[in-house]
């Protein structure tokens, strides 16, 4: 059974940083493309980044880019997700989602791909 699991989250002032962690178990990462996905309270889930499943592809979205940094060791099944410069709007439930990538395009259109595993979510506060 695939299983993917975040960690890293916690409480950081404005301007901090944090590093979150998705890691596999059940299945090898090597195939798979991988988003990171957050959800506010009382907003829309948004998808925040993407890597391929070579690592040569990424996909940020604006209001992260340059800020975040995906990347991934395919020999330790994980996936990270640098954060930087944190503000209080990056806020919230940060998961992680699996798909698998054969021709390492998934992350060209992310946002419209249905991502077939999930993790549960790490949460992320940014407040004084």
């Amino acid at each position: 059974q695939l299983q993917l699991v975040e960690s890293g989250g916690g409480l950081v002032q404005p301007g901090g940083s944090l590093r979150l962690s998705c890691a596999a178990s059940g299945f090898t990462l090597n195939y798979y493309a991988i988003g990171w996905f957050r959800q506010a309270p009382g907003k829309e889930r948004e998808g925040v980044s993407c890597i391929s499943s070579s690592g040569g592809s990424t996909n940020y979205a604006d209001s992260v880019k340059g800020r975040f940094t995906i990347s991934r060791d395919n020999a330790k099944n994980t996936v990270y997700l640098q954060m930087n410069s944190l503000k209080p709007e990056d806020t919230a439930v940060y998961y992680c989602a699996a798909d698998l990538d054969l021709w390492g395009s998934t992350c060209h259109d992310y946002l419209g791909t249905d991502f077939s595993s999930w993790g549960q979510g790490t949460q992320v506060t940014v407040s004084s």
